[in-house]
This record gives structure tokens, C-alpha cells and sequence, in this order.
């Protein structure tokens, strides 16, 4: 509750220790990782930090789409391995006390942005290695600067399983071959690569990533939140069922949606020829 209050106090004038935050126009909310000389890793603050952020979307209505990037020359090197903060106990093992750090902050966090109810764009603007794989990918729309790198560190450097939810992300986004691949070789994949993998969207100049990141989210902005986020739900949960289950989804889903006053502006914009006006109508 008192990082919580920390955030919300300091959001006005984006200034918050590990984090920084900032109201763009059109209800863009912009949250930079703030820790560049250590490549934004993180330790149970910057956590803590962005935990509070993302429930200030969640709760606050002029908020309507989430940019989260990072400050410096790297988007996120992974978990802060020399001063995590997090709490411990003499008895514990190193494996129960990474297990109580990610059962208390890491997974949590990956839960909190997965689930965002408004769309997140994150903008990679360097190198994202280890738990910052995770991190990169677990948000909406994923774009990267052209001097952004991707490398999964675990399996080659600590003999350990990728987390932060690169176990899932990363497979699911490229298959098996490619995952495999790239976590037990531990290689460098870059910008461009990325790209021509399907793991990012699109590949940005790096002076221009930002203010394309912000654009792209004050588009989104102008849209139906509400289906927006259905899409990207729809398109999770067609990565576990079969297609005929997806059908049921995709009916069950369509009969809420049609029922809301989002869709019915979208209608009868369409059939009185004009750009639908979901701000005024869409309580996110």
C-alpha cells in the first residue's frame, strides 16, 4: 500500500525511483524503467514500482492504453542477480528463496500485464536478456528499436529453465525449433532477426521508437479497449484449444460483445458513415 501511494503521489510529475511515469495525450500512459546503469534489471523496487503503475491503469478511466519501455541503452537485462531485495530466510535454499521471489513479484508481475484491461504496447529500445525476454514479450503489441537485441541467458549462463514467462512466450511465438534454438545457445538475436522470426511486431529506427510507440497506442486509444483486449484474449486462448473449441470461444465471446453499446456505436457509425466515438460511450 505505500508503494502504491508512492506511485500515485509521484505520477503527476514522473518521478519515481526505479520507474518513471508520465500521461501522454489521448490517455497514453507512459512507464520507463528507470535503473540504466544497472540495464534496468529488476529487484523487488522497480517490481514493487511497476506493480503500482499497472494498477493505476487498471483503476484510472482517463488511462486507456499502456506504453512500458526502458530508459538508457537497454530495455531489461533480467533479475537484479546481485541485489534483488527481496525477503529471505536463513533456512531457506537459494531454489526456495528464487521460488518465494517469483511467487511474490515476478509472476505477479507477468499476471498483472498479461491481464492489463487496456492494450499495452512495449517499446524495446535495447537489449532484453534473461527475465527481460519475459518481460519484453508479455505485452500487447511488441515493438523494437533497431539496436535491440533478445538473448536468453538461463540454460547457457546459469543452467537453469528460462522464466518471467519467456518459457511460454518465446515457444509460442516462434515453435519449438526456434525456441529451443535460441534458449540453449544462448545467442544474441537481433532487432532485425526478431522481426523476421515473428517475435516483435515491427523494427524501428531508434530515435523515432518512442514517439512511434506513443502513436500507435493514442490509435489504439481512440478504439474499443474493451475489444481490443478481447482480440488479444481470443488469440491466448486460441494457443491452448482446438479449433472447434476456439468456434465455441469465438460464439460465447460475440454474444457478449454484440450485446454492448461499443458495438452498437461501431454499427451505426459504419452505417451513417462516420468514425465511431467510443471514448464517450466506453467506461474502461
Amino acid at each position: 500500500l505505500v508503494i502504491s501511494d508512492k506511485v500515485e503521489a509521484n505520477t503527476k510529475e514522473g518521478n519515481v525511483n526505479s520507474i518513471k511515469t508520465e500521461m501522454k495525450d489521448k490517455g497514453v500512459f507512459l512507464i520507463t524503467l528507470n535503473r540504466p546503469k544497472v540495464l534496468n534489471s529488476l529487484n523487488k523496487e522497480i517490481i514493487d514500482e511497476l506493480l503500482a503503475a499497472f494498477d493505476q491503469a487498471y483503476q484510472d478511466a482517463e488511462i486507456r492504453t499502456v506504453v512500458l519501455t526502458g530508459e538508457g541503452r537497454g530495455f531489461c537485462s533480467g533479475a537484479d542477480l546481485a541485489g534483488g531485495g527481496w525477503p529471505s530466510d536463513p533456512n531457506w535454499s537459494p531454489g526456495e528463496s528464487t521460488a518465494n521471489a517469483m511467487e511474490i513479484g515476478f509472476n505477479p508481475l507477468v499476471r498483472k500485464i498479461v491481464n492489463c484491461p487496456k492494450p499495452v504496447v512495449n517499446a524495446i529500445n535495447g537489449i532484453a536478456a534473461g527475465g527481460g525476454v519475459g518481460l519484453a514479450l508479455c505485452g500487447d503489441l511488441i515493438l523494437a528499436s533497431d539496436t535491440a537485441k533478445f538473448k536468453l541467458v538461463f540454460g547457457p549462463q546459469l543452467g537453469i529453465i528460462s522464466d518471467v514467462g519467456a518459457s511460454w512466450l518465446v515457444p509460442n511465438l516462434l515453435g519449438r525449433a526456434k525456441a529451443n534454438g535460441m534458449a540453449l545457445l544462448g545467442e544474441d538475436i537481433s532487432a532485425a532477426q526478431a522481426e523476421s522470426w515473428g517475435l516483435v511486431y515491427k523494427v524501428i529506427p531508434e530515435k523515432e521508437l518512442l514517439t512511434e510507440a506513443c502513436r500507435l497506442a493514442g490509435q489504439m486509444a481512440d478504439g474499443a479497449i474493451t475489444g481490443l483486449k478481447a482480440i488479444v484474449k481470443a488469440h491466448d486462448n486460441a494457443l491452448q484449444v482446438p479449433l472447434s473449441e476456439q468456434l465455441d470461444y469465438e460464439r460465447d465471446t460475440q454474444r457478449v460483445l454484440c450485446d454492448g453499446n461499443v458495438f452498437k456505436e461501431g454499427v451505426t457509425a459504419f452505417l451513417e458513415k462516420r468514425k465511431p466515438n467510443f471514448r464517450d460511450i466506453e467506461d474502461v
